[in-house]
């Protein structure tokens, strides 16, 4: 059960039209999360594995992607780790911060991964419904990003707080670290392929502190399931990442914003999928520019030997943004098959 296309990409096999998911595709942009959300909190339509299911789902009946990917939010494992979670019209909220004289309020591994077992089931609601020729996915958040909601709970700006406190990254990761590979363990028993690392916050660092600190934990995480974990970081640029990184097949695919420039990235030698990544914000532009920002986005891969365009995972730079036109995803899917059939 799963999508021959992302199967494929996945594999580096080459293939005229490439597999489409979004990040954020179940969401509220979209009229089926919107009338869901009028009857229940984020926090149930996260929580109740029937309703994450029913979430998950939504894009895929209607939009047609060829992946489903599991409804939640990265902030769970903090949640789990002790540090309270509550969600309000000004975002999330934590019932305190990550500092030296805190960190001893970390709960143990045992105490916090059943709290997380909610999204395994989750996944095997989705998989139960999902049609066999999809595929499904699941994630976790990165480490960098998980660390500056715990000290800040957000990521917005310049992250001083996060940087001040930059020597108490690595005690954290002690304690997060082996939750996410138990919270990733549990996904893929739950009927997730491949589960995604999303880490928005990493090019909020230099490249050279993203390598220092970052990647080493990074590692961590994909050595405990290798080529099993794809990684996706908003903002990061060739720079900070070593050719190892790409070349090492520890991970199984990758995610780049819309600041790449993709198809001279699929030139480059790489190990599985690279996913991405048309400007989010351009779907909101009048129907003839739409139109025509996507033709030129398409002829950048269509120019591309279908050998070298392997591995490609058609998305957009970052998630869905709210009010997104839904005929303009539904189009951007029918003419992305269409170009490329």
């Amino acid at each position: 059960m799963a999508n021959d296309k992302f199967v494929y990409a996945v594999q580096g096999v080459s293939q005229n039209i490439p597999p489409i998911w979004f990040m954020r595709q179940a969401g509220r942009y979209h009229r089926h999360y919107q009338k869901l959300r009028d009857k229940y909190s984020f926090m149930q339509l996260c929580k109740e594995p029937e309703l994450a299911a029913q979430v998950a789902l939504g894009p895929i009946q209607d939009f047609d992607f060829d992946v489903a990917i599991l409804f939640s939010d990265l902030l769970f494992p903090l949640e789990a780790l002790g540090m309270g979670l509550e969600y309000g019209e000004r975002g999330p909220k934590l019932d305190w911060h990550l500092r030296p004289e805190t960190l001893g309020q970390l709960r143990s591994l045992e105490e916090a991964l059943p709290c997380l077992e909610f999204q395994k089931t989750a996944l095997k609601m989705t998989r139960a419904e999902l049609h066999p020729n999809k595929s499904l996915i699941g994630f976790v958040g990165g480490p960098w990003t998980l660390f500056t909601y715990a000290v800040q709970a957000q990521h917005d700006g310049n992250l001083i707080e996060s940087k001040k406190n930059l020597p108490l990254f690595s005690s954290f990761c002690n304690a997060l670290i082996p939750l996410l590979i138990e919270n990733i363990r549990l996904q893929f028993e739950g009927g997730a392929e491949v589960v995604m690392l999303f880490d928005t916050a990493a090019g909020e660092l230099s490249p050279s502190l993203f390598r220092e600190r970052v990647v080493p934990e990074i590692t961590k995480l994909a050595l405990a399931f290798p080529q099993k974990l794809g990684y996706y970081s908003k903002g990061t640029q060739n720079n900070y990442f070593t050719n190892d990184f790409f070349k090492s097949g520890f991970l199984c695919g990758m995610g780049f914003d819309h600041r790449w420039d993709l198809p001279s990235k699929l030139k480059e030698s790489h190990k599985g999928f690279i996913q991405g990544n048309f400007d989010q914000a351009l779907l909101f532009a009048p129907l003839d520019e739409f139109k025509q920002h996507l033709e030129d986005y398409i002829k950048n891969f269509s120019d591309l030997p279908l050998k070298t365009r392997a591995g490609w995972v058609c998305g957009l730079g970052h998630g869905v943004l709210p009010n997104t036109p839904e005929d303009h995803v539904r189009r951007f899917v029918d003419t992305v098959r269409e170009r490329l059939r």
